[in-house]
């Protein structure tokens, strides 16, 4: 059974046999372990065994930890990282095996990286799955990372109007872990009276984290101050051009079909599933297509040739030249700033 993090707690009473807990956001999988051992603990789990399939691993040790008296109490916590969320064929064998098992006096914990959609579907998941607990701690963003934002912030009891809210969802979206530590820092510094944006600025700086897929969906969207910021933090975060530009390239070319399509007046449908674009994708696309006409996503396309003839030929990373591109996104400045050529 799927349960996303802020729905966990209530669905410990009574604990499930089996508990994953996978994702790529270390602070919603520590706060999920937490509420886990703390709700097995008042249930009386008091002992703890972690395991994790490294190389030497044994799945026989899992199966006799399964079987084995607990030494401190009646009953005992097996927790199992799994780093490359890929038990084999032998632990897929062993995990569907304790499944067929049952053993109320043990509860098992299996963390690892986020799950890819096919690995939902594997014999071992829906073996666990169907005795247990599916965690995805998945960060949030926009506005479910809002949401979460004001959930904390109501956690702490502090007294923020909407500037400084929208001040800390700037700095630290897609950073769970850096936004729960200023709310805790927030809450020692202001813990009553009301906090405004001067006072956030005394205290923090931009610890925003964001992806090269979430840059190309503020483009797409035509959020111009998001986009702007996204990609002044992959740079200053390091990331690598050619990383950007893939992405780039690759909704560029998505975008290119589907307008050539709609142009020649074919229906979009057979193409949104060839395109492999989900219907939670779809809006966004359509936003774009609404927007830019055929030219302006050619001249998208050559602006960002462009960039990557510069990045290859004289080793140039054009930071500038993409910021350009993203406000070339927007039709009426792109009629306007398209003609502009950057050295």
């Amino acid at each position: 059974m799927r349960v996303y993090p802020d729905q966990l707690s209530r669905q410990l009473s009574p604990l499930p046999q089996c508990c994953l807990i996978f994702g790529d956001d270390p602070w919603l999988c520590e706060q999920s372990r937490a509420a886990l051992h703390s709700e097995a603990k008042r249930q009386g789990f008091e002992e703890k065994i972690q395991l994790t399939q490294e190389t030497g691993f044994s799945w026989n040790e899992l199966f006799e930890q399964w079987q084995a008296m607990s030494l401190f109490s009646s009953r005992r916590i097996i927790e199992l990282a799994l780093p490359q969320a890929k038990p084999g064929t032998e632990g897929s064998a062993m995990l569907q095996s304790l499944m067929q098992m049952d053993n109320p006096d043990v509860l098992l914990i299996l963390t690892g990286p986020k799950l890819a959609s096919e690995q939902t579907k594997t014999k071992w998941f829906k073996s666990l799955d169907a005795k247990g607990i599916y965690v995805p701690c998945t960060t949030p963003e926009g506005a479910q990372f809002q949401r979460w934002l004001d959930g904390r912030i109501n956690h702490y009891g502090l007294s923020l109007a909407r500037d400084p809210r929208e001040m800390l969802f700037a700095l630290y979206e897609g950073n769970l872990l850096a936004a729960d530590q200023a709310l805790q820092l927030l809450q020692l510094l202001s813990p009553t009276a009301p906090i405004d944006c001067d006072q956030l600025t005394q205290y923090f700086e931009d610890q925003s984290r964001f992806s090269v897929f979430q840059l190309t969906d503020a483009m797409l969207n035509n959020q111009q101050d998001k986009a702007q910021h996204i990609l002044s933090q992959l740079k200053s975060e390091g990331v690598a051009m050619p990383i950007i530009l893939w992405s780039l390239f690759k909704e560029l070319a998505v975008l290119l079909q589907l307008k050539t399509a709609q142009n020649n007046r074919e229906p979009l449908q057979a193409l949104w599933s060839k395109l492999r674009i989900w219907d939670k994708r779809k809006p966004i696309y359509q936003n774009a297509l609404n927007r830019l006409e055929l030219p302006h996503i050619e001249t998208l396309l050559a602006s960002a040739s462009a960039i990557e003839l510069k990045l290859k030929q004289q080793g140039l990373e054009d930071w500038t030249g993409l910021s350009h591109i993203s406000l070339l996104f927007d039709a009426k400045a792109h009629n306007k700033l398209a003609h502009i050529v950057l050295d």
